[in-house]
């Protein structure tokens, strides 16, 4: 059995922490001079990926080492130089300490998510009726985005431009295979998958609003489980916001609540 302790979250952040990075370093490959940067500072994953965009944050802080206000300050003049604000993703194991100095210094929370796992298992389905589940290619990129983006973006039109990006740097993406569901030959939904030392973070994953309520966001959970498998993978995570339909379609699959998150923020 998987305890839900410290050494989990250990894995579970250093995971996203790594595709958090591989976002960055992926724009960097597509757009040399958009200034993206990263780095470890006191155990945590440093990452400036554009001001305001969700990637710019940490990852790990006060979970791997006890954090200071000397860590605090070098981390906030990372951000700083580059304009933006500092904001850490915070697991709750960090413990109040942490929480107490990242008040101290003006911070605010702003955003509440889960963070799920469970292990990882070869499906014993082979796959469902009419329902085809691949793995895309550099060349399928913009396909592949546009099906994500209009997932995402059926509720929140206005962010569809930048879906479509966030989704191009997907696919360019180090050790992040990303998948498309396919309906008797028409894409109606896409997920990605990062591996990172025996960890599989399920991630990215949407269907397009008329094709919905067909299995195949079940079908894409089953074949990037069996991808992770197949790659050596232990353990599964997946992220979502606290409370809704996403979480529950984790928990229905499987997975169950390592600890809820939140992000602080300092201006």
């Amino acid at each position: 059995m998987i305890f839900a302790n410290k050494e989990l979250a250990r894995r579970l952040e250093r995971a996203e922490g790594y595709a958090c990075m591989q976002f960055a370093a992926a724009r960097k490959k597509v757009h040399p001079e958009c200034g993206s940067a990263w780095m470890r500072c006191g155990g945590a994953d440093v990452v400036f990926d554009g001001v305001d965009a969700p990637t710019t944050q940490t990852f790990g802080l006060a979970v791997f080492e006890e954090v200071t206000a000397e860590i605090l300050e070098e981390i906030e003049g990372f951000f700083q130089e580059r304009g933006t604000a500092t904001m850490h993703e915070m697991c709750p194991l960090a413990g109040t300490a942490a929480l107490d100095l990242l008040c101290a210094r003006g911070y605010r929370p702003l955003e509440i998510s889960n963070v799920l796992f469970r292990p990882v298992e070869n499906p014993a389905t082979t796959g469902r009726e009419g329902i085809r589940v691949r793995v895309v290619g550099a060349e399928e990129a913009e396909a592949w985005s546009r099906v994500s983006a209009r997932g995402w973006t059926h509720e929140h039109p206005e962010l569809t431009d930048f879906m479509e990006q966030m989704g191009a740097l997907m696919v360019a993406r180090a050790q992040s295979p990303c998948f498309l569901a396919e309906a008797d030959g028409v894409a109606g939904a896409a997920g990605g998958l990062v591996v990172y030392e025996g960890v599989a973070l399920f991630a990215g994953a949407a269907t397009v609003p008329e094709m919905r309520r067909r299995g195949m966001q079940a079908a894409l959970l089953e074949e990037r489980m069996r991808y992770a498998h197949a790659k050596g993978c232990d353990l599964a995570m997946m992220v979502t916001e606290a409370g809704s339909e996403s979480q529950r379609n984790a928990e229905r699959q499987g997975f169950r609540v390592a600890y809820t998150r939140m992000k602080w923020k300092r201006d």
